[in-house]
């Protein structure tokens, strides 16, 4: 009775832990979104320590760029903790291989961060660096979901068969993996300077397909046209979720949260481009892909799972 309560009181406590981390996971997005939308990435020339020091004066671009090193060195360290406890504590081999993974990603972002800087914000070096920060964030709302009280109520077995062509949970999967071709695609728009290569909003130079004879250009539109492919996958997920008898709210909420964030996505990347990439409006932009990818790993578990 004893130990059984002591279980439970440890698996609620690992719980909350996992949420406290992807949260904080989210936080180094937005933090790393603003060393970006306000051209920080150079405001401390030199790494892993700030003009020599652990703590330089926090004024300006330094503000963002080393409150972003410390905002990521508290991340790895709770990624750390993490892992260690799923480790010890969980039993289920694939989740704590997700815990392993999300310590691999955290320390080779870090690195990726490091060399950011040293090597001048290269393309590729920046672009990879905003990818993995997006895969690290997934693998930490994973876990969370793993180990939440839904999941393990939710009994694989008990599922019933989904007879439908595409099912929904493969309908799912793919909608998140085309959130996160978007993010890549935006990850390149905002690291290689091509957010205001057309400069206008919803028409592109006044069209509705620009001339595509600059690179920057055709990286713009092909991101605007992935808005709309993201669009069509979460209606397409949407309807197929709402149309099965019973809707589980299990599965009902993420697909809800989905469908309100691509609205919310849309307006905020109009407005980035008609605020001439206001910082403000630019970080949260970023900040609710992030979410749009989170929210598309949540449900594609769950409906794997129900």
């Amino acid at each position: 009775m004893v130990n059984a309560r002591f279980e439970s009181m440890s698996t609620v406590r690992l719980r909350r832990y996992t949420k406290l981390v992807a949260a904080a996971t989210f936080t180094l997005l937005l933090a790393g979104g603003m060393v970006t939308s306000t051209g920080s990435g150079l405001a401390v020339p030199d790494w892993p320590l700030s003009f020599g020091r652990l703590m330089p004066p926090m004024r300006g671009g330094v503000l963002y760029e080393h409150g972003h090193r410390m905002v990521a060195t508290l991340v790895g360290l709770l990624i750390v903790i993490e892992a260690a406890w799923l480790w010890r504590a969980e039993p289920r081999r694939w989740v704590k291989r997700l815990g392993w993974g999300a310590l691999a990603g955290v320390v080779v972002q870090g690195l990726l961060g490091g060399l950011t800087v040293l090597l001048r914000l290269p393309d590729l070096v920046s672009i990879g660096h905003a990818v993995l920060a997006e895969l690290v964030f997934a693998m930490t709302v994973a876990i969370a979901v793993a180990c939440s009280a839904g999941w393990r109520r939710a009994r694989s077995e008990d599922r019933a068969v989904d007879d439908a062509i595409p099912s929904t949970s493969i309908l799912a999967s793919a909608t998140a993996g085309i959130v996160l071709i978007q993010i890549v695609l935006g990850a390149a728009v905002r690291h290689t300077g091509a957010g205001l290569a057309i400069p206008d909003f919803p028409l592109a130079y006044g069209q509705l397909v620009p001339p595509l004879d600059s690179g920057p250009v055709a990286l713009h539109f092909a991101h605007r046209v992935g808005a709309l492919v993201v669009t069509a996958a979460v209606v397409l997920a949407g309807l197929r979720i709402f149309r099965s008898e019973p809707v589980e709210w299990y599965v009902a909420w993420p697909m809800v949260a989905m469908v309100a964030l691509v609205c919310v996505q849309i307006a905020l990347g109009g407005w980035t481009v008609l605020s001439f990439k206001a910082a403000g409006v630019a970080t949260a932009h970023l900040g609710v892909g992030a979410l749009l990818w989170g929210v598309a790993v949540v449900l594609a578990m769950r409906t794997g799972r129900t």
